[in-house]
């Protein structure tokens, strides 16, 4: 079943065939709806949360065996599972519902002071890191190798440098990658979110409220976490967002090469088809190589 297939009328049916409780509560899509799972209101204090494929599936039982225990150990709310949805009505898929979670995320909210807002993520990030990691996910299909080694995606972003070529400083580019590549992790696991960026950031009256979707979360390496200081942050937000962050120079050099990976091969499609997200790409891109100098 394709995303498109996922409406309000089949998750209103997928409810009451399995919630019979909540199958008078409306069901309305969200907002603004992510890629890797389709996301409705029920009612007006739960959310439905459905795998657009059968990529994401396994994230469905990581959240509602792990949100519960990091939860409580975290400064600001995330996501609190309800139920566990089973395959049904033509839906091929388990999906849950959570209890819904105020606030705009990000790219739609206001924030009165994004120095503040880098601490406040940076001081939320650290939490996470402090909790006992036993037994957790480690790098796997279910967050797409997050936390284990860049090697995994060697093959990717050496052809994305190919196809970039005219379109930015591909030997530059490539001196971030094989830098990434040389500063092998050597830590202890810890337990990291994996996709800290504008979409799952969740901000009220200027402040960052809450971090959702931890289905690229788990326990390894966590340089994947810095990738906002060049996506989103800058300036005195990034360096107050580096400095609260207890990472040394190897881990921000794997932290560029995540980030470099995903700007490039996003880069590629958006070529294509998109300028807007290529001029998006492009900055990151730009301001990656910029830091990745001035840390020589």
């Amino acid at each position: 079943m394709r995303k498109a297939d996922i409406t309000a009328g089949l998750v209103a049916r997928l409810v009451a065939e399995q919630f019979p409780r909540w199958a008078d509560l409306p069901v309305r899509p969200v907002d603004h709806d992510g890629v890797d799972n389709t996301s409705f209101r029920l009612g007006d204090m739960m959310s439905v949360r459905l795998p657009s494929s059968e990529y994401y599936v396994e994230q469905v039982d990581k959240e509602h065996r792990w949100l519960p225990v990091l939860g409580p150990q975290l400064p600001l709310p995330i996501p609190q599972p309800l139920v566990r949805g089973v395959p049904g009505c033509g839906f091929p898929r388990p999906w849950s519902v959570y209890r819904w979670i105020e606030g705009e995320p990000l790219i739609d909210g206001d924030v009165t002071d994004l120095a503040t807002f880098a601490a406040d993520l940076a001081d939320f990030l650290v939490a996470l890191y402090k909790i006992d990691p036993t037994g957790g996910p480690g790098p796997g299909m279910h967050n797409f190798f997050r936390g284990g080694p860049l090697t995994v995606y060697d093959r990717e972003t050496r052809d994305a440098l190919a196809a970039l070529k005219g379109e930015i400083d591909t030997t530059r580019a490539a001196e971030v990658w094989e830098t990434a590549l040389r500063a092998t992790w050597l830590g202890p696991p810890v337990w990291f979110h994996g996709d800290a960026q504008p979409g799952n950031l969740i901000v009220q009256a200027g402040r960052l409220s809450a971090v959702i979707d931890f289905g690229t979360s788990g326990v390894g390496d966590p340089a994947c976490d810095t990738t906002i200081a060049w996506t989103f942050l800058s300036g005195e937000s990034s360096r107050v967002f580096a400095q609260r962050l207890p990472f040394d120079e190897a881990t921000w050099a794997r932290g560029r090469g995540w980030a470099i990976w995903k700007a490039m091969i996003v880069l590629v499609r958006a070529l294509r088809d998109d300028p807007q997200d290529a001029a998006h790409s492009k900055r990151v891109i730009d301001a990656i190589l910029a830091d990745h100098v001035a840390a020589r």
